[in-house]
């Protein structure tokens, strides 16, 4: 095993999240590492099918953003992580962790896996996605949906 320099977490908010966090700050305290938290909000415009248009001034992405700041920012003091940033990213979740893994030079990501088989997997996952993409090493975290 490396001896990991940055981890990169990848942070969806869910009640699981908290299992991945925990081994997060496992690998951080081993390795003295630098911590990074990562969320990403999906671009809302590429959800939306539908035949109205919505109104430009929504600026929905930009306020999800923005509230995932506040929690990115509760949690490092909650887990007073003083060693520890945070980023929020706009746009697809499995290319914009694996981007900012590489910006920060990140030798780790550590991310949540449900566990998906089947159709479920073929349709993409987050993690199945950033473990194919990324040029640094991964570990995905079993955490079981609710």
């Amino acid at each position: 095993m490396s001896n990991y320099q940055h981890i990169l977490v990848a942070a969806d908010f869910s009640k699981e999240f908290d299992s991945v966090m925990a081994k997060a700050m496992e690998l951080q305290k081993l390795y003295k590492a630098r911590l990074t938290l990562i969320h990403v909000v999906e671009y809302t415009g590429a959800m939306y099918t539908g035949e109205i248009p919505l109104p430009e001034d929504l600026d929905l992405d930009q306020r999800l953003a923005k509230q995932a700041e506040t929690k990115l920012q509760a949690m490092i003091e909650q887990h007073n992580l003083t060693n520890a940033g945070f980023q929020v990213e706009i746009g697809t979740p499995k290319r914009e962790i694996v981007r900012v893994a590489e910006e920060l030079k990140a030798d780790l990501i550590v991310l949540g896996s449900h566990g998906r088989h089947g159709l479920q997997l073929l349709l993409g996952s987050t993690a199945n996605g950033v473990l194919h993409q990324a040029t640094c090493d991964v570990l995905a975290i079993r955490v079981e949906s609710s």
